[in-house]
């Protein structure tokens, strides 16, 4: 078995905890980059993407002055919530990955639950 990195042990770490936690409910998944937001919402048992969005969209992309701050991450947690609602998920677990829940991740968040999520 290859040695895993600071970042992938804490990212698998999460993400079984979150699992674990789910009771069956989707996974609302975040990553962020240095440059960009993005937000899924993933059937682990189907194994597909029910809902996404990122600030790579031309719909967000116009409307932002950059990618890479909270207010585009409040962006793009209404627009998955939006998403996910009109796909019939309500209740969704939220899985932060590797990032700690502060700043960004934390807005995107807060949006999404303000979009009519609950986790």
């Amino acid at each position: 078995m290859a040695h895993l990195t600071t970042t992938e042990r804490r990212r698998a770490k999460v993400r079984r905890a979150v699992k674990a936690a789910a009771n069956g409910r989707l996974r609302l998944s975040v990553h962020r980059s240095s440059k960009n937001i993005y937000a899924q919402v993933i059937d682990d048992v189907a194994g597909h993407t029910v809902a996404a969005a990122s600030t790579l969209e031309e719909a967000l992309k116009g409307s932002l002055k950059t990618g890479a701050d909270v207010e585009a991450a409040k962006a793009v947690g209404k627009l998955v919530a939006e998403r996910a609602k009109a796909a019939g998920v309500t209740q969704v677990v939220f899985d932060r990955g590797q990032y700690i829940y502060h700043g960004r991740v934390k807005a995107l968040a807060d949006a999404a639950r303000e979009g009519g999520l609950e986790f």
